[in-house]
């Protein structure tokens, strides 16, 4: 078991829960990371994706059962709550339940899924993931010096399509720490940890740096440099303490199995949620929102669950009845 995968998977799913704060700390200062959680949420997907099985219609269709159930759910049940706004038209009906635009997470990832499927078939690329990343980094430039609007800094804004060149990079680096992971478990590397709060504190102040100097927009793709630096470093240091972090105590433990296991419910949740919520002063708003936070999320992954399970059985049901006609 690959324990480090988890650990990063609950703190993607904390890092992005507590960007969504704003107006519960005393400060919004504290409210702040969401896009590292993302690019660690992508690069945890892809770590975990890399063996592909079957063609590629069972394969999408398998990614599409574990995200579209959740989705359509909680969609449904906050429509009926009025925390979503019925649309006014069929487009609007479309765009709410099937291409899932409230969720960036899920409009990004049921799109990145493709490309990722035939990276990790196709032997040759799924063995030169840096030579293709460089490749893909060309048009990233490409993209960016000539169709980018660069007047204003909005590079890491989640729902424009720029954006996915970063969680597509984030998925291969995810993918090849998985294919060469022999090279990285537990083996020592005090260089990473030096530099990871280096990283850490130049993400930031370089965000802080584009927010505040409108003049240096033209070099804001600086940022998502730093931030893809920052994740690489972030990975080598998680996966040189892999066995330290499975001998955590065992509470620990669960807690941050039980995070992992309800990341994509704990994300489609809590947006609506937490306004409707910050009525207390803190920190009982946080732990009311926290809370309700978790506890839907839960019933959202067993009712999930129950529903995925049963459409399973239907299926292989009808894959038996075929073969046997």
């Amino acid at each position: 078991m690959i324990y480090f995968a988890t650990v990063l998977r609950c703190l993607a799913a904390c890092i992005i829960t507590n960007s969504h704060y704003t107006g519960v700390y005393p400060t919004d200062l504290i409210a702040n990371g969401g896009l590292l959680g993302d690019v660690i949420f992508f690069a945890v997907s892809g770590f975990c994706l890399v063996n592909v099985r079957g063609n590629f219609f069972q394969w999408y269709g398998k990614r599409l059962l574990r995200l579209y159930p959740a989705v359509l759910l909680i969609t449904l049940a906050y429509l009926l709550a009025g925390l979503f706004a019925a649309p006014e038209n069929a487009a609007g009906w479309l765009r709410l339940f099937i291409y899932p635009t409230n969720y960036h997470f899920v409009a990004s990832i049921l799109f990145l899924y493709i490309p990722f499927y035939f990276v990790m078939r196709i032997q040759k690329l799924r063995e030169n993931i840096p030579l293709l990343s460089a490749g893909l980094c060309v048009v990233w430039l490409l993209v960016y010096i000539l169709i980018y609007d660069r007047s204003y800094y909005h590079i890491d804004t989640v729902r424009e399509p720029m954006i996915r060149f970063l969680f597509f990079f984030s998925m291969l680096l995810g993918a090849y720490f998985r294919i060469s992971k022999d090279r990285f478990l537990n083996r020592k590397c005090v260089w990473a940890w030096i530099l990871l709060p280096c990283l850490l504190a130049g993400y930031f102040a370089s965000k802080l740096l584009f927010v505040r100097m409108e003049r240096l927009a033209d070099f804001q793709l600086v940022n998502q440099i730093v931030l893809f630096a920052l994740l690489a470093v972030l990975f080598r240091c998680f996966a040189s303490v892999d066995g330290k972090l499975e001998r955590l105590p065992r509470v620990l433990k669960r807690v941050i199995e039980f995070v992992a296991s309800v990341t994509l419910e704990i994300y489609l949740v809590q947006i609506s949620l937490i306004p409707k919520l910050n009525i207390f002063p803190f920190p009982l708003n946080w732990l009311c929102i926290t809370g309700t936070i978790l506890l839907l999320a839960w019933i959202l992954h067993k009712v999930t669950g129950w529903i995925q399970a049963g459409l399973q059985r239907l299926f292989s049901r009808r894959r038996k009845n075929a073969a046997s006609a």
